[in-house]
């Protein structure tokens, strides 16, 4: 019984985990990910291994004939060396150093809006309500991210995001929304 679960379902199982990792690391990359993308990417890949030790197993003896052949080996000193500079990334590299996040966010956890606003070039009353655009329960921009998240039931994660994500507004313009806003506003007047 095992052994027919895994002709038949390891391969098509391990190209459908394969094609999800591969689509979320695709968009994550070039930074077109929602929200969404990168717990998919981290639990999903850690699926992939599921079907991946079925794959293995019903090509074992193809992986085998690889070894003796020598073939399998090259690949995976390729693939293993590829990590390697990924290990010695100085202060300054990858923006998605969980190092610098792991750093930053407790400033930003406890930082009251108004001083968060002048990070991303608005004012208080601008993020206040872009968060509030967001559905979170905010009422003064003397108010903490942390305070924020706790009182919207939302994990804080999520508010440092939502407040730090870029808008899509004028320069200048104080407001801190987002187009999707004044094109809601400018629709609603037709």
């Amino acid at each position: 019984m095992f052994k027919k679960f895994m002709n038949r379902y390891g391969t098509p199982l391990t190209t459908g985990f394969f094609i999800v990792s591969g689509v979320t690391g695709v968009a994550l990359f070039f930074h077109w990910a929602p929200l969404a993308f990168h717990p998919i990417h981290e639990w999903l890949s850690m699926a992939l291994l599921v079907p991946f030790v079925l794959h293995v197993i019903k090509n074992w003896t193809s992986f085998v004939n690889y070894a003796r052949r020598k073939t399998l080996f090259v690949p995976l000193i390729i693939a293993f060396m590829a990590c390697i500079p990924f290990f010695f990334q100085g202060p300054g590299g990858h923006s998605g150093n969980r190092k610098t996040a792991s750093i930053a966010l407790p400033v930003l956890e406890h930082a009251p809006l108004s001083q968060i606003a002048l990070l991303i070039h608005t004012d208080g009353d601008g993020l206040v309500g872009r968060l509030q655009g967001q559905g979170y329960t905010v009422q003064t921009a003397d108010q903490t991210l942390e305070e924020i998240a706790k009182a919207s039931n939302r994990p804080i994660n999520d508010a440092v995001v939502a407040a730090l994500q870029p808008s899509h507004h004028k320069p200048g313009d104080g407001s801190g929304r987002g187009h999707h806003q004044a094109a809601g506003t400018a629709s609603e007047g037709k």
